[in-house]
């Protein structure tokens, strides 16, 4: 075969439609990837502090965990946060707090991804009031914030209103963004949960997708632009230990995307094709058993997500099966990415497995698999109603009890679980939160609302539920307006629970 014939085999090069092969020319040549090393625990001043040790490390993107009373709208005094404080992740209830988390960090140099979702735009309007007094405009700000809600019915669980209501804040903070905050990627919707739930490499590819199909139809309906948000609509994969089906699943996801937006959508502007992604290596493949293995499976994650053109990547610590990393686990993680930044020669040539007849084989069987399984939730109405039905979840629970068989039979092998196992090792020390963390955060949310003008904050959040009970007005500039006047993350969420409900799932 000559080299002609097998170049005539490529899928078109990087940087051209449909993006098979990468969305820049160049790719890692030009730029690498963003390391986005995903932190947050106990208090604003305690993750501030991890932040800048990333940042000193070599990081170049922050990314926030946040502790779950954030995660679904509850103050740390809340008696449904009793225990969870500051747990897995960082307590942001207050515009103080948000404050105290990115104090000296110059937020116009410096991305910021946020991984929250039923509070997205609360969390959204703390930071960009904070920015605010830095003298940041919004049209500095550089970021991402989850805003997937779709995926907390399939895959996490932490939604707090019902789909539809939920679904207009998603496309409602797409708007104000679009318009206000150019540069920030209004959702980054995460097939990343949908893996650690259970699904194989198509399946993540097919419901990610999905979802982002209802996401944009949404917005459209809304009376958007798909030219005017779909630039900044950005993806968030997780890296599986399968080198070669990850590499291929990342082709095939941007493949997918620039067919689905020109020929679903009609998008004009090929910013609107690309599929820009965050990944994050697997954290359900971490094991707490030799967990030092575990640096061996991130780094052939990392690898994968790094040969199939990333745009960000997150590299789990090695004790993240036992508990939140600690600062030297942190730090060899990230170390991780730089060396296979600097050190092994991947970045030398865009998509350098493409041509590969099994990476091209691998590629199209995923996009088959996943555009079949596309249209199947669009014959039951979309993802929306996929997800009422719950079809999605028995989908993805059905691929875990195959996995768990596979594992329990010794047909599938995980090192030091089922082969190769030490007797009474010795579990490595972990990360413990300070034990008056959620003490600290309880009085400093109740002194916060002791200091606020109190009729201000009230008549703010009067205002937010009468926006909510009309059906086309817009919230984010009500919730903004609520942050700045004091008005607390559990407040807020509240005032959108009087008109809305919680959801029973």
């Amino acid at each position: 075969m000559t080299d002609d014939s097998f170049d005539s085999r490529l899928p078109p090069p990087p940087g051209t439609p449909p993006y098979t092969r990468g969305i820049y020319p160049g790719m890692f040549r030009d730029r690498l990837w963003t390391m986005r090393q995903y932190a947050g625990y106990a208090t604003a001043t305690e993750t501030n502090r991890r932040f800048r040790q990333l940042l000193d490390d070599g990081q170049t993107g922050l990314s926030v965990a946040f502790d779950l009373p954030t995660q679904i709208g509850y103050d740390p005094d809340a008696p449904a946060s009793s225990g969870e404080v500051g747990r897995v992740g960082v307590s942001i209830a207050t515009l103080d707090d948000m404050r105290r988390l990115m104090h000296g960090i110059p937020l116009d140099r410096v991305s910021t991804s946020m991984t929250i979702n039923a509070t997205a735009p609360i969390l959204l309007a703390f930071y960009v009031a904070v920015a605010g007094e830095q003298g940041v405009p919004p049209s500095a700000l550089r970021g991402t914030v989850q805003n997937d809600i779709l995926k907390e019915y399939i895959a996490r669980g932490t939604y707090i209103y019902p789909p539809a209501p939920s679904l207009r804040l998603t496309v409602d903070l797409m708007r104000y963004a679009a318009a206000k905050i150019p540069h920030w990627n209004t959702i980054s919707i995460s097939g990343y949960h949908i893996r650690e739930a259970g699904a194989t490499a198509a399946q993540e590819l097919a419901f990610t997708l999905a979802n982002a199909i209802a996401y944009v139809e949404a917005a459209v309906q809304r009376g958007l632009e798909v030219d005017t948000f779909a630039p900044r609509l950005s993806f968030f994969f997780n890296a599986w230990i399968d080198l070669f089906e990850e590499v291929a699943k990342f082709r095939a996801a941007r493949r997918m995307w620039c067919k689905i937006m020109q020929e679903r959508f009609g998008a004009k502007d090929p910013r609107s094709w690309q599929l820009r992604f965050h990944t994050q290596t697997a954290g359900s493949s971490l094991t707490a058993q030799q967990p030092g293995v575990n640096v061996v499976r991130t780094t052939i994650e990392a690898l994968a997500a790094i040969l199939g053109g990333t745009q960000s990547l997150h590299t789990n610590a090695l004790d993240e099966a036992l508990g939140l990393p600690t600062e030297e686990t942190a730090r060899l993680a990230l170390r991780t990415q730089q060396v296979l930044a600097f050190e092994s020669g991947v970045t030398g040539e865009p998509d350098p497995l493409g041509g590969a007849p099994y990476i091209e084989s691998l590629t199209d069987r995923l996009e088959a698999e996943a555009s079949a399984e596309i249209a199947r939730i669009d014959k039951l109405g979309g993802a929306v109603k996929a997800i009422e039905g719950r079809v999605i979840e028995n989908a993805i629970a059905a691929s875990a009890w195959r996995f768990q068989q596979e594992v329990e039979s010794g047909r599938r092998i995980v090192v030091g679980v089922n082969r190769f196992r030490i007797e009474n090792e010795t579990p490595p020390e972990i990360l413990k939160i300070p034990p008056g963390a959620e003490t600290e955060q309880v009085e400093r949310v109740r002194a916060f609302r002791k200091s606020r003008d109190e009729a201000k904050a009230r008549h703010a959040l009067e205002d937010l539920v009468e926006a909510a009970r009309s059906e086309e007005a817009p919230l984010f500039e009500h919730i903004l307006t609520a942050a700045k006047a004091h008005a607390t993350l559990g407040e807020i969420a509240d005032a959108l629970r009087e008109v809305w409900g919680e959801y029973g799932g």
